[in-house]
């Protein structure tokens, strides 16, 4: 009996010093503290990207749009239901990449004109003031292109997301195509892919 009692109360005292040392306020803080500094490390630990993907939305192959075309190009996009109204200004490809505007939308010299049986492409970041809202367009959806002269009338016939080296979404078409993009996904991994007919 004697030793039973002295492991019972050998256990007690365990159990209140196991219980002392959890229920200390010390140990709460650390704790909070760990937390604070492993969330802190998260959100500032940059993910390793691809220098292509710093440099242009989507990898173009200079060959597959070669053109010496530059009448006729649009300077300006309307999406009414996404509140988009952007100046479109022409892009060069350097080095196998469309130069992106920072400011207004691009478009990409070599690829098609409105109303010439080809792709035209349109593309911006996707920031607040650019192609942000390009997120919210619909099937079906109207889209306005503007070129000096004349203004074209396109609706939104496929929306699909692809990743930066799939080149097929910006070759040239047998028809009059319209295609608009933007960065989309984690830590714009993909790229949202608006396409458009002529409509009207």
């Amino acid at each position: 009996m004697p030793k039973a009692k002295k492991r019972f109360s050998f256990l007690k005292k365990l159990q209140k010093a196991k219980k002392n040392i959890f229920s200390h306020p010390l140990l709460y803080k650390l704790v909070g503290l760990l937390l604070i500094l492993s969330s802190l490390i998260v959100l500032t630990y940059k993910l390793p990207i691809s220098k292509n993907l710093e440099k242009s939305p989507i990898v173009i192959n200079e060959k597959l749009l070669e053109s010496k075309e530059t009448k006729n190009i649009p300077v300006r996009i309307l999406i009414p239901k996404a509140d988009i109204d952007l100046k479109v200004t022409p892009s060069k490809v350097v080095k196998g990449y469309w130069e992106l505007s920072e400011t207004t939308a691009s478009y990409g010299l070599g690829s098609g004109n409105p109303r010439n049986k080809s792709n035209t492409v349109i593309f911006a970041h996707a920031r607040e003031g650019l192609f942000l809202n390009l997120k919210d367009v619909k099937l079906g959806d109207t889209i306005y292109v503007f070129t000096k002269d004349k203004w074209f009338r396109y609706k939104v016939n496929k929306i699909t997301a692809v990743y930066p080296n799939n080149i097929e979404v910006i070759k040239p078409t047998k028809d009059e195509t319209l295609t608009l993009y933007t960065c989309s996904g984690f830590y714009d991994e993909k790229r949202l892919i608006v396409t458009a007919v002529p409509s009207g």
